[in-house]
């Protein structure tokens, strides 16, 4: 084929929807791919996007019931586990010397019987939409969809298509797939080493991890956003938001625009609220999600300890406008965004950080943990914010209230935060490196 307009780009994850990071990047990634003249198509699990360039395939979903029973099995770490993987051989007589981290053959044919099942699914999906590059996201990474992963892998190694692979997490970095009884498949397709396949990661860390780790070479691209086409001022609609969300005239409202996730660290956001000292409303925008548990619960009764008022409002804060079961207007994060006096980043683990992009694209003054790529990847540009490194000191309580006292000094620091954004973190950066990825694997073609 000759030009880009005449390729077409495959995107495949577990999801495709709503306002997780992946999603959200992969949109963005489209969004250039279009502009650069590439069509694409999408396979997942759950999907929001064109149906008329979408196959949709529950069993990708890595929420589907036949994929979390595999999940609790690969990555419950106990020994009933291994005592299920005993009674179904028992013509071999257990010894000590045993792994004791062992899968039910059950378990195994299941996973297997699924990957056969994706991996025609995914051959369709090319078949039918005369596909000429996967562009797989993030389900080659983290280990959420076994099946799914090995069925990409194989695909890739029967057909030689051109993949990239867009990395977010790896098994490594999330203690939860640190004991389990899938070894084996997580070295074989998280991430696959196959010649065909470029690899992208979000951060440096990452690069070098995936090197010394798997012995891949790889890219880095940041998450970005559109900082060449600046928000628009907040409409009318907009203007609801803030006594909708509970927030009293005479409050402030914080703005915590992530899931209830314990690597969120959003108890640091809780006390930053008590310890302020003004009135002050804490909104939790997003609801929880495979990782969350207990962790909401934890937060609510940590809020009632201290007495700070904290909103759970993912019912009214989605992916777009529109109107809730009961009648109540919902609003996206754009809409949100405008009205938050502060904006807390309290996360412990991040893969990069795109509720800090969006706090500086809205121009919000922000406060962030000191997390490991903020520190390698972020903060050198330059970007001005109140900061803490894991635990709440005086200074970052003095800092954030005088950001909420001075909104001229809030507004000079967003300006700045969003011109150094624009330089580092925008779509232009993004298309220029997309444009060389594609045309390596295209050849130059």
């Amino acid at each position: 084929m000759g030009a880009s307009g005449d390729r077409r780009i495959g995107i495949v994850s577990t999801r495709l929807s709503g306002t997780d990071g992946v999603s959200l990047e992969a949109a963005k990634w489209a969004a250039v791919l279009e502009r650069l003249g590439y069509a694409c198509f999408y396979l997942a699990g759950e999907l929001d996007r064109p149906p008329e360039r979408s196959r949709l395939t529950p069993e990708a979903f890595f929420g589907h019931p036949d994929i979390e029973a595999i999940n609790t099995i690969a990555f419950s770490g106990t020994w009933d586990v291994t005592r299920a993987a005993d009674a179904e051989h028992p013509t071999i007589r257990r010894r000590d010397y045993f792994s004791p981290y062992v899968r039910p053959p059950t378990v195994t044919r299941r996973i297997h019987d699924l990957r056969a099942h994706l991996k025609g699914e995914l051959y369709a999906f090319i078949h039918d939409f005369d596909l000429d590059l996967l562009l797989v996201e993030n389900a080659l990474a983290i280990p959420l969809n076994l099946p799914l992963g090995l069925a990409l892998a194989e695909l890739i190694a029967e057909t030689g298509i051109p993949v990239i692979a867009h990395h977010h997490d790896f098994a490594w970095e999330r203690q939860r797939f640190a004991v389990n009884c899938v070894g084996d498949y997580i070295a074989a397709a998280f991430p696959p080493g196959l010649p065909s396949v470029r690899h992208v990661v979000i951060n440096s860390v990452q690069a070098q991890q995936l090197a010394w780790r798997a012995g891949l070479t790889s890219r880095v691209i940041p998450n970005v956003m559109d900082f060449e086409s600046p928000p628009p001022a907040p409409d009318g609609y907009a203007q609801g938001a803030r006594a909708d969300l509970g927030v009293k005239a005479d409050e402030y409202l914080i703005l915590q625009p992530t899931r209830p996730i314990q690597r969120k660290g959003i108890e640091h956001a809780i006390e930053l609220t008590r310890r302020l000292g003004v009135p002050a409303t804490l909104v939790i925008s997003h609801a929880g999600d495979e990782e969350g548990g207990d962790y909401s619960e934890r937060i609510r009764e940590f809020a009632d300890l201290l007495g700070v008022h904290v909103r759970f409002e993912s019912e009214i804060v989605g992916v777009a406008r529109g109107t809730t079961t009961d009648g109540r207007p919902i609003y996206t994060l754009a809409d949100v965004y405008p009205q938050a006096d502060l904006v807390t980043y309290p996360s412990s683990i991040e893969g990069f950080g795109n509720a800090f992009l969006e706090a500086v694209y809205h121009r919000r003054p922000i406060v962030v943990n000191r997390y490991s790529i903020y520190e390698i990847d972020i903060k050198p540009h330059g970007f001005r914010v109140v900061e803490f490194d894991n635990y709440v000191s005086r200074n970052t309580i003095h800092d954030a209230r005088r950001l909420l006292e001075e909104p001229g000094l809030a507004a000079k620091w967003a300006d700045a935060n969003y011109a150094r954004a624009l330089r580092h973190f925008s779509f232009a950066v993004l298309e220029q490196r997309l444009a060389a990825l594609l045309a390596e694997c295209f050849g130059g073609r």
